[in-house]
């Protein structure tokens, strides 16, 4: 079955005929003689193209079209007409039809364009159901832990996700703030307009200039089209500046113009353009003491921390690093197809008594290097990194350098002896791993 066809034409020998054919293609039709019958059956069944007299007994089929669009976004509108018209035609297009044929021409078009009809109707399904699915896993309640402080945090991020008001979410490195800011898109009015994220610390001045207003061709050497910039990508959403203490002054000026009026000028042009966008800001740094410096904008900064959050370190909220910890391993054990892995009490004991200086997203690695370097059933101890063996238990013939020997060896044999990716997982640099490689005599791939 290629999908349901719901053909409104209240001349019965077309429909019936126009149903026939249709069939003959291997999709089901539906018949409705009024508007209002059509709407009742698109509404109760799921349609995926509406074929479409203009004259109806009750409503005008171009003008219908909205109201179709309205009940079933993603459903494609044919129109059909006896005595085609231009205007019609535009306006149907306008409306948010697939296309416009007038009856007698549409014998050899009507299968061809169906096809094309279902492609887009399908294409508009499946992104719309990976657009929810990516939705689904940026709310709040997807957030993990239950300590005061968090959710305090929730409170506050749910309270103004509903409105438009700019937000600065502080914390340190890894704590979360681009979750934090993707729930507060996806719970807010502006869920289904894109949610754009930029990194400010990742590019050069000019190079950033150019991510985010866009560029005219010819505004400089390689400019040889117009570019759009992430605000024009983000119109009518939401736009998240990650580490915005890094962007230089002069860049802050014209992103203080955004905020104030919703326009901004593209590099290279002359032209102003209006936008519609939510502005999330955050950062690890004390903004206001910059901005008290001079290291950042004070007007900026009073825009932006319209409505500040504080997300709390991993170590000011323990409670939830058990959490933490069992949602990372379950993740990193699905993935490695070693569903039976569970943590040792231990394990949960030193990390609890551990510092966490890169948060979440610290734990999230020791996670994935456990999962990697431990046998069977149960995450070994030895598989810890260096630093976590100041907060062991003190076990007898426990020797840290052959359990370090033992880490780097395993780490070496998963990355099949790739010195780059090995000094990656253990979070040491390159030149750190070929001191220890020598210094251990761990004998190379």
């Amino acid at each position: 079955m290629n999908g349901i066809i719901l053909i409104i034409d209240d001349e019965k020998k077309i429909s019936s005929l126009l149903s026939r054919i249709i069939e003959l293609e291997g999709f089901k039709t539906l018949q409705a003689a009024t508007g209002k019958e059509g709407l009742k059956l698109l509404k109760n069944n799921d349609v995926s193209i509406v074929i479409s007299d203009v004259k109806l007994p009750d409503v005008n089929g171009v003008a219908m079209v909205k109201d179709i669009k309205l009940l079933k976004p993603y459903v494609e509108v044919i129109n059909l007409t006896a005595y085609g018209t231009i205007s019609d035609g535009v306006l149907a297009i306008k409306n948010g039809a697939f296309d416009y044929l007038v009856k007698g021409d549409d014998n050899d078009k009507i299968i061809p364009l169906l096809y094309k009809a279902i492609d887009k109707a399908n294409l508009q399904q499946r992104v719309s159901e990976l657009s929810q699915k990516i939705a689904g896993k940026h709310h709040f309640n997807t957030i993990i832990g239950q300590s005061k402080k968090l959710n305090e945090a929730i409170d506050l991020a749910k309270r103004v996700s509903q409105t438009d008001t700019t937000v600065l979410l502080l914390g340190e490195t890894g704590t979360g703030k681009e979750v934090f800011a993707q729930s507060i898109h996806y719970e807010s009015p502006r869920t289904a307009k894109p949610f754009v994220a930029l990194n400010c610390s990742g590019f050069s001045p000019d190079l950033l200039e150019s991510e985010l207003f866009g560029y005219k061709a010819g505004a400089f050497t390689g400019a040889n089209k117009d570019k759009k910039g992430l605000l024009e990508e983000a119109n009518g959403g939401t736009l998240f500046l990650d580490e915005i203490g890094e962007m230089n002054l002069d860049l802050q000026a014209k992103l203080l113009r955004v905020l104030e009026n919703q326009s901004f000028i593209k590099v290279g042009d002359t032209h102003t353009q209006q936008v519609n966008v939510r502005i999330l800001a955050a950062t690890n740094k004390d903004l206001k003491a910059d901005a008290e410096s001079g290291k950042f904008r004070s007007d900026l900064y009073y825009r932006l921390s319209v409505f500040t959050i504080m997300l709390p370190p991993l170590r000011e909220r323990r409670a939830d690093i058990p959490l933490l910890a069992k949602y990372y391993l379950n993740e990193f054990a699905i993935k490695s197809n070693r569903l039976q892995l569970h943590l040792d009490d231990k394990i949960l004991e030193i990390f609890e008594k551990y510092q966490w200086r890169g948060n979440i997203r610290e734990l999230k690695n020791v996670m994935e290097r456990l999962v990697i370097l431990s046998d069977g059933e149960e995450l070994n101890l030895s598989a810890l990194p260096p630093e976590f063996f100041e907060f062991a238990p003190l076990q007898n013939n426990f020797n840290l350098q052959q359990v370090e020997k033992q880490h780097i060896q395993k780490v070496l044999l998963h990355t099949k002896g790739n010195k780059t990716e090995t000094s990656r997982l253990l979070g040491i640099g390159l030149t750190t791993l070929y001191r220890k490689i020598e210094e251990y005599g761990i004998m190379e791939l």
